[in-house]
Parts: structure tokens; C-alpha cells; sequence
């Protein structure tokens, strides 16, 4: 698996438009996680880039952090509304680890709180979630075609130019 520096310098396509993406979209993505029955659940998170790690962060006690405590697999897709896709788009695939470092927790607590103002400085929080990549793609579209990225862990980036 890949952390996300190791993924941005073998894909940096697809990094790029996931981070674009990202920021564009205030953050906002959606999670695909397996519910205990089997099934998906996707479900809106705002995921973070911290020390340069790919983090899921949220409240405890929620549908989603438990699917990722019973299985670490997980999706994430960057919100669009833009059904020609004209800024991209992206998703990225793995595995969750949980990382209890109080020291870390506050670092990330610190640099939240300057970012958006949200007070949790002193607090360790109970889903801190390192996201590890096996997969991505991501699309862009150009002036007469489509280019579709794609990238498999240990692998490079791949692009199939469609017109």
C-alpha cells in the first residue's frame, strides 16, 4: 500500500485532479465503506491532508467509522455536480489504519484549528484514520477527448486518451 506522497510521485496525474478536486469541492468527498450485511454505503466526509498523509477524521460513533473498524477497505470519490466533468475528476482506493499518536492528534488539532478556526486542541480523537492506496483513476476532459488515468499500487500511471 501507499501513503499518499508515495502515490503523488508514481501518479501525479490523478493526485493532482483529486486534489483539485478536493479543495474545489471545500473538501467534501464521498466514502464508499461495507456495511457488516455486505453492502455499500457511501457517505459524505471532508478527508484531510496532514504531515503529508491522507487522513479520515470524523465524529465517533458514526455508520461509516464502524464499517472501517470491521473492514479497511474504502473509496474515495471527489464530489462533482458537473455532469460534463469539465474540471475532472477522481477516486482513490485502500485500506484505513487507525493511528493512535496523541502527539500527531494534536499537531492535526493545531493546524484544523488554523485552517478553519474548529477548536479541538487538546482533545485525541477516537476515528484518526491513515489512508493507505492500492488504487486510483481519474478523469479530464481536453478539447476533443477524454483522458482516463489509471494507477494500480507498485504500478505507474496509465492513460487511455478516448475521442
Amino acid at each position: 500500500m501507499a501513503l499518499w506522497t508515495d502515490f503523488a510521485d508514481a501518479a501525479p496525474r490523478i493526485a493532482e485532479v483529486f486534489t483539485r478536486r478536493h479543495t474545489a469541492a471545500g473538501k467534501l468527498c464521498m466514502l464508499g465503506t461495507l456495511r457488516p450485511d455486505g453492502w455499500p454505503r457511501i457517505s459524505p466526509m471532508e478527508p484531510r491532508f496532514h504531515e503529508g498523509d491522507l487522513w479520515l477524521v470524523g465524529m465517533p460513533d458514526t455508520a461509516k467509522f464502524a464499517d472501517l473498524r470491521a473492514d479497511p477497505r474504502f473509496t474515495l470519490h471527489t464530489a462533482t455536480v458537473d455532469t460534463q466533468v469539465t474540471d475532472g475528476d477522481a477516486k482513490i482506493w485502500g485500506r484505513v489504519e487507525d493511528v493512535r499518536d496523541p502527539a500527531l492528534h494534536q499537531r492535526f488539532a493545531q493546524a484544523l484549528f488554523e485552517d478553519i478556526g474548529l477548536d479541538l486542541r487538546g482533545q485525541e480523537f477516537d476515528q484518526f484514520l491513515r489512508a493507505d492506496l492500492v488504487g486510483a483513476a481519474s478523469v479530464a476532459v481536453g478539447d476533443d477527448h477524454m483522458d482516463v488515468t489509471t494507477w494500480r499500487e507498485g504500478g505507474t500511471e496509465k492513460v487511455i486518451r478516448k475521442h
